[in-house]
């Protein structure tokens, strides 16, 4: 365990890394549609993403399963997608549906936890004792998590209660900005798949 604290650290700088904005503006997304209220539901539905990539990180690390990377890098920002229109087409009614929310949750989780893995990977190389860090590289991501779920249910609160912006204009804006760029990442990765 005295590489706890390392691998925590590399845990939450990679999911608060601008550079791989990827898993954070999936994060926004699934959020986006919730009030400061709901933190209840926001809290399960990041959990069960949460435990959709813990077990293909797990997977992945332990060389259980195998994917190919362009595949899941294509496949990252159509989860964006997919949440994205999901959110737009909700239309002004407010969240509903959640068992189905959290299925999806769970299920796009599964696929991030591909993607988390090619990091992880890559900083274990050939290290036979992996469990700890594993674990904390894992609290480390979640922790990135739950500062991207608080910033984005201040900044809602902070829009809707004191700028009065309607919840749906809130949502509309975060929800089509994030479709238009996760199509874009989508459309930049689709030729990598015949490569």
């Amino acid at each position: 365990m005295q590489d706890f604290p390392l691998y925590f650290e590399l845990g939450w700088q990679h999911i608060l890394d601008w550079k791989g904005y990827d898993h954070i503006l999936f994060v926004m997304v699934l959020c986006g549609t919730y009030l400061l209220s709901d933190w209840r539901k926001v809290l399960i539905l990041v959990t069960a993403f949460t435990v959709g990539h813990s077990v293909t990180l797990a997977l992945s690390v332990f060389k259980l399963i195998h994917v190919n990377t362009d595949i899941i890098e294509f496949l990252i920002p159509v989860t964006i997608l997919i949440t994205a229109s999901a959110n737009i087409l909700a239309g002004k009614s407010k969240p509903r549906g959640m068992q189905l929310k959290y299925i999806l949750a769970l299920f796009f989780g599964l696929i991030h936890g591909l993607g988390f893995s090619n990091y992880l990977n890559s900083l274990l190389g050939k290290s036979t004792s992996i469990v700890a860090e594993l674990f904390a590289f894992n609290i480390g991501l979640e922790v990135g998590q739950i500062v991207i779920v608080i910033s984005i249910l201040l900044i809602a609160f902070i829009l809707i209660n004191f700028f009065k912006i309607k919840r749906w204009d809130w949502n509309f804006f975060l929800s089509s900005a994030i479709f238009g760029i996760s199509f874009i990442m989508a459309a930049e990765r689709w030729p990598n798949l015949f490569s």
